[in-house]
């Protein structure tokens, strides 16, 4: 297993920063886990509105609590909707639109999570993918 250290989550900020730049999106807060649940990194880019931290960093925790990608949560049936509200108490912070995305080394072991919050979840998404596939991790957003 791939530790995912300082390197490599600044990597991954900058890598989801310059790909949010690129493809003109909307400031975006980017924050990165470890497989632990704490900060590696994080940012707010130039003209951010001032909650985007905390939504990114709800997004990587919702994430990293239920080993899950934020996307598989976003799309569970009406029925699961209580399970949401329940594991929301007890993990904390955690807000499941897309843009929560695990990091995972070579081998599928879980070493991560990146939120990003800013633009619409499929961008924020997308945005999150470029920059762990820049540090050598797979993303798992869910399905």
């Amino acid at each position: 297993m791939t530790d995912l250290n300082l390197a490599a989550a600044r990597t991954i900020v900058d890598a989801a920063a310059a790909y949010a730049q690129d493809k003109g999106l909307k400031p975006l807060g980017i924050v990165v886990l470890d497989a632990r649940g704490s900060v590696r990194a994080a940012i707010t880019q130039d003209g951010g509105s001032l909650k985007r931290y905390e939504m990114a960093y709800g997004k990587a925790n919702g994430a990293i609590a239920l080993g899950l990608g934020t996307r598989t949560v976003f799309n569970y049936p009406e029925a699961r909707r209580f399970f949401l509200s329940a594991a929301h108490t007890v993990t904390g912070p955690a807000i499941f639109f897309p843009g929560g995305v695990l990091v995972r080394d070579g081998d599928g072991a879980l070493v991560g999570a990146v939120g990003i919050s800013g633009d619409v979840s499929d961008n924020d998404e997308a945005a999150a993918m470029a920059g762990i596939e820049a540090a050598g991790f797979v993303g798992d957003p869910g399905a």
